[in-house]
């Protein structure tokens, strides 16, 4: 079990940048998969990134691909989604996500364990 808090959401403009930051609690953090969710008003939650244990792998939704990196510092017990180029469409609710599995990819919400609270994300046109 690990307990994780998202931070770094807030506005910005479209063809800003955000960057988020996930951080876990435990020893076994380099043993999760992590991810990032989104859930807009009315919505789904959706896959939005994942990198894998170590982070030599990493996998995004196609609409993010190009504009949204996703990495880890297992040292810090932190993984972070840098967003760039950010439109309006990316406004939601960004949750960061483990999953122990070790399965790869891992893009649906059942994969998951734990999850954070999430944080707010809003860009304005």
């Amino acid at each position: 079990q690990v307990q994780l808090v998202e931070s770094g959401g807030g506005l910005v403009q479209a063809g800003g940048s955000l960057r988020l930051s996930c951080a876990a609690s435990g020893r076994t953090f380099s043993s999760y998969t992590m991810g990032w969710f989104r859930q807009a008003p009315g919505k789904e939650r959706e896959f939005v990134a994942g990198i894998s244990w170590l982070g030599g792998r990493t996998y995004y939704a196609d609409s993010v691909k190009g504009r949204f990196t996703i990495s880890r510092d297992n040292a810090k017990n932190t993984v972070y989604l840098q967003m760039s180029s950010l439109k309006p469409e990316d406004t939601a609710v960004y949750y960061c996500a483990a999953d122990r599995s070790r399965v790869w990819p891992s893009t649906t919400l059942s994969d998951y364990e734990n999850w954070g609270q999430g944080t707010q994300v809003t860009v304005s046109s």
